[in-house]
């Protein structure tokens, strides 16, 4: 009952036509990449330092935190009196 109707112009053939390139020639290399002996020594100094600096934190934290629950049970104990 409603069917579309569609032209009777042909389909125009592609405007480009693609070649395949030869394999040879699509072939990439990897760029070389060269790593210093200065920038490994770099990169682990500064983890070093810094896994150094967060255990201090760490340590800082607990300490801290120790303190404050002896603190505390001093300041209980002495309001009970």
């Amino acid at each position: 009952m409603f069917l579309p109707k569609y032209p009777d112009i042909p389909t125009p053939p592609p405007a480009h036509t693609h070649t395949p390139a030869d394999p040879a020639l699509v072939r990439r290399t990897a760029p070389q990449i060269s790593i210093s002996p200065g920038a490994v020594a770099a990169v682990l100094v500064g983890g070093v330092v810094l896994t150094a600096l967060l255990a201090a934190v760490a340590v800082t934290a607990i300490s801290v935190a120790i303190a404050a629950v002896v603190l505390r049970a001093m300041l209980r104990d002495q309001h009970r009196r």
